[in-house]
């Protein structure tokens, strides 16, 4: 499951962003519903909000770490909850496929654009859903001391 999971997120990911450099100007705004949600191009230099602009080798060894973590959890991880599973697939599949965006343009595609909340791609919504089940696996998961 892990593995479908990862593969299929970060194919997504890296195809919505290659159709979006090649279907799009830098800078350029398609309005899908106006004042609501367009589709933007923009490279992002830094992690949610802009935050931390050109630490590309920061986010790089971040992404590499979390992809550590998974393989020597790997045991645990593959027999654990849907959630966890799952979570963390698509945890280190955006990880990975904004670090690929990272070491190949020094900078992050994103195109999704709500108007209201920074701009942001299918890797960052892996992101968020990932760390969304993360916790909650860990929240509700009681050890016996």
């Amino acid at each position: 499951m892990f593995y479908i999971v990862f593969i299929l997120w970060l194919a997504l990911d890296q195809w919505s962003k290659s159709y979006v450099m090649n279907h799009f100007i830098l800078g350029e705004s398609l309005s899908v519903i106006p004042n609501v949600f367009h589709l933007t191009f923009i490279i992002n230099r830094g992690a949610a909000f802009g935050m931390l602009a050109n630490q590309r080798w920061f986010f790089l060894l971040v992404a590499i770490v979390l992809v550590a973590v998974c393989i020597y959890y790997w045991k645990r991880l593959s027999k654990g909850p849907l959630a966890l599973r799952v979570g963390a697939a698509l945890l280190t599949s955006g990880a990975v496929g904004n670090g690929i965006d990272r070491y190949v343009l020094h900078g992050v595609v994103d195109f999704f654009d709500f108007r209201v909340w920074p701009i942001f791609n299918v890797a960052d919504i892996g992101i968020c859903i990932g760390v969304i089940l993360v916790l909650y696996y860990l929240i509700t998961t009681h050890t016996e001391e």
